[in-house]
């Protein structure tokens, strides 16, 4: 696990430079979109670069980690909506480009090995981007979730209710209870894990995220053995890191051919 540390505008630019380095490299590439605070920058760098250096999505495929069950088509906090106003609609993805699980099916198991299948069929994700819970779960993987798990529906809980209250005009009420989310396992099949962090409020999750044991107490652990990840936090969020000195070092001291 490679672990960076350095201000958010950065860490931004790190994540937009290795999407652009895959997607210039392979058009078709395959793209995991995660929604939250947490990939914002990347995508506002992303839509820069395609609208001023000619970066082009037209051949992209991308599938989002999750979606709320129950929301209206038509509600600006369905991820679908989310994705499409934050990245899709900024650069050139094509119709039907991106997907993500139908929190609208009537057969919610059937709708979630369907995307199961869609992702395999795509050939599997090549650069997945990811955000961390306070409480280290990664897309609606709460703590509990299998390591093993595939998209499945999930129950949220309190505190990621409360978290999300702020898409809802604060009101807690308002966040759905249930959520269809790619499993830990389906996470892990990516080809390359990009997690995002920033602020004192990750800490403690990032602490047990990169240095903790793996543990379904902390779901995002399980990138613990993945052979290809890479953490990118600001200080304020790897503020716990007992090897912080360690980490900024070895990332000063990289190759610039190496990349992320």
């Amino acid at each position: 696990m490679e672990v960076v540390i350095a201000p958010a505008e950065q860490l931004a630019v790190l994540a937009a430079d290795a999407i652009e380095s895959l997607v210039r490299s392979n058009p078709a590439t395959v793209l995991g979109l995660a929604t939250g605070s947490s990939p914002l920058k990347v995508y506002d760098e992303l839509a820069r670069r395609h609208e001023q250096e000619r970066l082009s999505f037209a051949r992209v495929r991308a599938f989002m980690l999750d979606e709320y069950v129950g929301l209206a088509a038509d509600h600006p906090e369905r991820y679908r909506n989310v994705i499409d106003t934050e990245i899709a609609s900024r650069v050139d993805l094509g119709p039907g480009a991106v997907q993500g699980p139908d929190g609208l099916a009537d057969d919610l198991p059937a709708a979630c090995a369907a995307y199961e299948a869609a992702i395999a069929d795509a050939g599997g994700v090549d650069l997945q981007i990811l955000g961390i819970g306070t409480d280290g779960h990664i897309a609606f993987n709460e703590p509990g979730s299998s390591l093993a798990s595939r998209t499945r529906i999930k129950t949220l809980t309190r505190q990621t209710r409360l978290d999300n209250a702020r898409f809802f005009d604060d009101d807690v009420d308002r966040v759905p209870t249930h959520c269809l989310t790619q499993g830990l396992g389906t996470i892990m099949d990516a080809r390359h894990l990009v997690l995002l962090a920033t602020g004192p409020h990750k800490a403690e999750a990032v602490h047990q995220l990169v240095e903790g044991p793996i543990s379904a107490m902390w779901p995002a652990t399980v990138m613990q053995m993945h052979p290809h990840a890479t953490v990118l936090v600001d200080d304020a969020a790897a503020s716990r890191l007992q090897l912080g000195d360690y980490y900024r070092q070895t990332f000063e001291s990289k190759p610039g051919w190496q990349g992320l």
